[in-house]
């Protein structure tokens, strides 16, 4: 025996076979595990470890009588006539539908397996969102593939000609595919949005000028499924989107905006504005998401209420909502600070001839806060989360 070994183990032709071979073990018990466990229900609870040494045992020893055969070593009489008996059983149409079946069971699972390996940064960034959303495009469509694949290698384990078969199904498939139209400019719109990188997972988008705004969880070739912020899941088809607003692309940006009363000193105004924007840029827990120095952009409007002073902070995707809510806080309470009043609102009616001018006001009935509130530390730290958009719940 060990001298027809020593001859066979040297053709390479062997190895590729006990390699085969083994690849097609694995796959069968495998296969053979995942039914155990659907009967392990059913099975005494003493039983079930023993049912699956005696499923292991099979496999090796069913794996050791075909790599004997396969090695041709007829000196093992027992295991050579056993592997002889196997290869020939497998050459029948049972044999091969259940390597088949096995085979795309071991794809299947090993597709999940290297997807899960794939892990993206934390930090959000253009390459995590398109590690996310390739991620999930690939899975499903290599999962797709096997599928086809093996029912393709199925039926003709079952001698039905697949050839012929798959000519039927093309005529088929273009017959629908003239009924199918939208679904196939779904598909297209969905290989330009991944090709170009228009958005990904992770991205908070508008689509369709205003139509429906929220966070991306889902892309692949057909759908973008979005979740609003009071948790809705909108399944948006790719072909329906016509326009798409990015708000966490490269880096976005905060309007820091305030209105002022006509009776306020501007340049005292403008100075306080100033004074809250370095405030932000400096502070440790914010300045990681500066990109840029803030630029005062003065007086942008005479609204007919007020003044709006301007300020614009170039910072991280995604981090606009948290800074913006921060700047409203502290620019609120260093107006109270510097004695400049946000205006309400101010309507002037004519009645005949000459006008009266109508204030809305209240009695200042609170006490002054000027001197307890404190600019620099919040008594509730801005969250990550965003803004809602249009057509969300706030």
């Amino acid at each position: 025996m060990l001298q027809e070994l020593t001859v066979q183990i040297v053709k390479p032709q062997v190895w590729v076979g006990l390699a085969l071979t083994a690849v097609a073990a694995y796959a069968i018990y495998r296969f053979g595990r995942l039914l155990i466990r659907a009967l392990e229900p059913h099975v005494p609870a003493r039983l079930r470890p023993a049912l699956n040494w005696l499923w292991a045992l099979v496999v090796i020893v069913g794996w050791l009588a075909v790599a004997t055969a396969v090695a041709y070593l007829p000196s093992v009489p027992v295991l050579f006539s056993l592997g002889r008996d196997i290869m020939d059983g497998f050459r029948h149409s049972a044999g091969q539908l259940v390597v088949v079946i096995a085979m795309a069971l071991i794809a299947w699972n090993l597709i999940g397996a290297l997807a899960h390996r794939i892990v993206a940064d934390e930090e959000f960034n253009r390459r995590s969102v398109r590690v996310q959303t390739l991620k999930g495009v690939v899975e499903s469509t290599l999962r797709v593939v096997v599928v086809i694949l093996s029912v393709i290698a199925g039926l003709q384990a079952l001698g039905v000609n697949a050839t012929s078969l798959l000519a039927g199904v093309s005529v088929l498939g273009l017959a629908v595919g003239f009924g199918a139209q939208s679904l196939i400019k779904d598909v297209f719109n969905g290989f330009f949005i991944l090709l170009e990188d228009q958005y990904g997972v992770g991205d908070v988008i508008t689509v369709n000028s205003g139509q429906l705004s929220g966070g991306v969880e889902r892309v692949n070739l057909r759908v973008t499924a979005l979740r609003a912020l009071d948790g809705t899941v909108h399944i948006v088809p790719n072909g329906q989107i016509q326009t798409v607003s990015v708000s966490s692309k490269d880096w976005s940006r905060v309007v820091a905006q305030v209105d002022v009363t006509y009776a306020a000193n501007i340049d005292d105004a403008l100075r306080v504005l100033e004074q809250v924007s370095t405030e932000i840029y400096e502070a440790d827990e914010w300045k990681h998401f500066f990109l840029e120095k803030p630029e005062q952009q003065g007086v942008t409007q005479l609204a007919p209420d007020g003044v709006t002073l301007r300020a614009l902070f170039k910072v991280q995707p995604k981090s606009q909502y948290a800074i913006g809510r921060e700047f409203n806080r502290r620019i609120k309470i260093a107006m109270d600070e510097a004695g400049i009043e946000i205006p309400f609102p101010q309507r002037s009616l004519n009645f005949g001839g000459a006008p009266i001018e109508i204030k809305l006001t209240r009695e200042d009935t609170t006490r002054d806060t000027r001197d307890t509130q404190d600019r620099e530390h919040a008594p509730v730290k801005p969250t990550l989360t965003r803004d809602p958009g249009t057509n969300e719940t706030s």
